[in-house]
Formats: C-alpha cells, sequence, structure tokens
C-alpha cells in the first residue's frame, strides 16, 4: 500500500508486490533510527544557544521560551494526532513525522531572530510527537512476546536521540557557518532515511476507518485511559514529569551557565556538557531489567545527583559535574524505566500508542513549565542563583515523590513485570 493510500485509508490492491518487504529486524532498526535522528534534531541546537544570543541579541527567558515552544507544540500534538498511526497505519505516520522534521530543521537553521527559532521548534516539536506513539506502538507489535524489551528499545531511542543531538551539535557547530552546517547534515540524514520508509512495504493499520469514518477517526479524541492502568499511569508520569525537569534544565539554560562557570568555549564541549545527564539515562537502557521494587531508591539517587549538580556549579569544579551529571542521569534512567515498563506491560497491544501518548504529554509538561519558571527565575535573581535554586526544588520533589511511591507499594499498589 502506498503513502498516500495509507493517508485516505483506501485500499490499494495493485501494490502488494511493490516496496521494500523488510524482516522485523530491518523494520525495529528502522523504526528507533526514526525515532532517534527525529531526536537528535530537536536537540541539535542546544551547544548552538550562547552563538544564537550573541547574533540575534537573545537574553536567557528568549531561549527557554524557544526551548518550551518546542515542547508545548509537542504536548499539543500528542493530544491532537497521537492516534493517528492506529488509522493510517505506522510506516505512515513514521513518513510524516520526517517530513515535518525537514521542515523544522530548515525554518530553525535560516531563522532571522526568535519568530524564526520558535516556528522551527514547533515544527519539530510536531514532528516529535507523531513519532512518539507511532515508534513505541510499532515496536511493541514487532515483539509482542516482549513488551519489556518493546519498552526498553522506546526509551533507547529516545533517550539515545536526545543524548546525540548535543553532542553532534558541538561537534557539527565547530564547522563553518555553525548554527546552519549542523541542520543541513541533519536535514540530509532525515532525506536518506525516507527514503527506505517510502519503499517500505507497510503492514495493516490496526483501526482503518474507511468510507465516511476516515476523517472522522482522526479528530482529536480525549486521551482516556483503559480500565486498571490508572495506578500505573499515575506513577509514570509523576517519574516522568520530574525525569524531564531534569533534562529541560540540562539542555536549556544549564550548559551556558556550566560553560561560563568553568571555563569552556568550544560549542563540542558545551554540548558534552548538557549530554552528560542523557548519557547516563541512555547507557542505562543496556543493562539490566525493571524491577519495581528499585524505584524509590532511584528516585532518591537523583535527588542526590540532582543537588550535587547545583553543588558543581557552586564550587565550580568539572568532574563533580561529571559525577552528578552521569549519575543523576543514570538513575533517571533506572527510575523512568521502571515506572514506564510496569505501565507498558499492563496495557494491551492496541491501547499502547493511546497510553504512551497520554504519559508522555504529562511527561513533556515537565520540560515546559519548569523551564519557563526557570527562565523567569533567572531574569529576577540571575541565572547561578536559579540554577541553585531549580536543583535544589527538583531533588526535593524527587525525595517527595520517593517517599509517595514507597507508601503506595506498602498499601498494595498493583505491579507489573518484575523483571
Amino acid at each position: 500500500m502506498t503513502v498516500f493510500h495509507e493517508l485516505t485509508m483506501r485500499p490499494d490492491a495493485g501494490s502488494a508486490d511493490r516496496g521494500w518487504n523488510a524482516g522485523r529486524r530491518s523494520r525495529l532498526v528502522l523504526t528507533m533510527s526514526t525515532t532517534a535522528l527525529l531526536l537528535v534534531g530537536a536537540n541539535l541546537a542546544t551547544p548552538l544557544y550562547p552563538v544564537l544570543q550573541e547574533r540575534l541579541g537573545l537574553g536567557p527567558f528568549a531561549v527557554t521560551v524557544a526551548f518550551s515552544s518546542y515542547v508545548l507544540a509537542l504536548m499539543a500534538g500528542l493530544v491532537l494526532y497521537g492516534h493517528w498511526s492506529d488509522h493510517i497505519g505506522r510506516r505512515t505516520a513514521l513518513v510524516l513525522s520526517v517530513l515535518v522534521g525537514l521542515a523544522g530543521g530548515i525554518v530553525f537553521a535560516t531563522a532571522g531572530g526568535l519568530t524564526g527559532l520558535v516556528v522551527g521548534r514547533v515544527l519539530q516539536g510536531a514532528a516529535v510527537a507523531m513519532v512518539t506513539g507511532a515508534s513505541s506502538a510499532a515496536l511493541r507489535e514487532l515483539l509482542p512476546h516482549r513488551p519489556e524489551w518493546a519498552g526498553r528499545f522506546t526509551l533507547l531511542a529516545s533517550a539515545g536521540g536526545v543524548a546525540a543531538g548535543p553532542l553532534l551539535g558541538g561537534v557539527l557547530g565547530q564547522l563553518p557557518r555553525p548554527t546552519t552546517t549542523p541542520f543541513v547534515i541533519h536535514c540530509a540524514l532525515l532525506v536518506a532515511i525516507l527514503v527506505p520508509l517510502w519503499r517500505l512495504h507497510a503492514r495493516p493499520a490496526i483501526a482503518p476507518a474507511p468510507g465516511p469514518a476516515a476523517f472522522t477517526a482522526l479528530r482529536p479524541r480525549r486521551l482516556a485511559l483503559p480500565p486498571g492502568v490508572r495506578p500505573r499511569f499515575q506513577q509514570a508520569a509523576a517519574v516522568g514529569f520530574l525525569s524531564f525537569a531534569l533534562f529541560g534544565f540540562s539542555l536549556s539554560l544549564a550548559p551556558g551557565y556550566f560553560a561560563r562557570t568553568l571555563g569552556v568555549s568550544s560549542p563540542a564541549g558545551i554540548g558534552a556538557l548538557a549530554a552528560l545527564v542523557l548519557i547516563g539515562s541512555a547507557a542505562v537502557q543496556l543493562v539490566g531489567h525493571a524491577r519495581a521494587r528499585a524505584l524509590p531508591g532511584a528516585l532518591v539517587a537523583m535527588a542526590l545527583g540532582t543537588a550535587l549538580i547545583g553543588v558543581a556549579g557552586a564550587v565550580s569544579s568539572l568532574p563533580l559535574l561529571c559525577f552528578a551529571a552521569l549519575f543523576a542521569g543514570a538513575s533517571q534512567g533506572i527510575a523512568f524505566r521502571t515506572a514506564f515498563n510496569e505501565l507498558s506491560v499492563s496495557v494491551a497491544p492496541a491501547d499502547n500508542a493511546r497510553v504512551v501518548s497520554a504519559v508522555y504529554l504529562v511527561t513533556y509538561l515537565g520540560s515546559a513549565v519548569p523551564v519557563l519558571g526557570l527562565g523567569v527565575l533567572a531574569g529576577a535573581v540571575g541565572v547561578p542563583s536559579s540554577v541553585h535554586w531549580f536543583a535544589g526544588t527538583l531533588a526535593a520533589a524527587c525525595l517527595a515523590l520517593a517517599g509517595a511511591v514507597r507508601f503506595r507499594a506498602r498499601r498494595g499498589l498493583p505491579r507489573g513485570h518484575q523483571g
């Protein structure tokens, strides 16, 4: 079936022999690569913000506005079209996300002011919103008897892409035209992955709606939860909110602040500082199992690591910052993987895209509201004080959630797979 027939939810009897009938392994790699590549593009600008600030005359609050516009667009997309892949098919949803991501990269790279940056970030957020539910559901369908591995691959692609974005942005930012060249290269990679996606022989959508009901099915719908998953959803959403508050902090004002504090001036160095938390998070997705009893301890460790990040800035210690960021990221990765896995294994495959979109809606709120608050606070009391306040508040919230999880466990919160 062609992409155009999938978009209109019409059968295409003549296309059965056309396209690339890829095996499961190729489909897994292609799905994860698409997710990771779009998230790389969404975070490519992190080490370039200081250069953009200087070139466009922007202040700290403008940086948080540009960052948060991506998150707000992503959240809106999860509500508006997070369910589309159920009806138009996973392959076509991935193709659409790549096309929108291409447009976002081009607009951001050619922006002449804050408006252009915001429009580019909005398009990038729209692309990530489209790919989030589609890729998670596709991985679950490709691994029907290994839901934990499907969840792990989802988080690995997400965390890996977010971690690689600042690193690649920093390295490519040392080339001529540092605010344009990284996005040109990234757009070329998106075009390269679009070719096999377009030719991929699509599997049928799980809920096609042919005829008059076709476009009705694509209307925004309430992100209602299936029966019996609310306790696990609340737990995963709370952990995700705090996790992405840490990510948003690491990808917005923190890199520039630590670069100035520690005397780091190169884009590659700034990108490495921004990626430390994400590297720690991505690394733990490759090892161990998600065990429910590990969640409170992981949250306490995340609180300690976050507090130490603030201390590292106060004493201008690069070794302490590296340790604290990696430790906080690894702890976050364990906590979020555990909560996400408990939720994922309790949901039927047909509900996966809808539930994942709902949990990420709350999760990404953690990258928007706290980061905007950080920008406002930075304008009032200065960046150093705002960073210390933010780290302390986030650490306290992690400790409070650890206590709540422990309390609910003692009261008999239903548990999922124990690893």
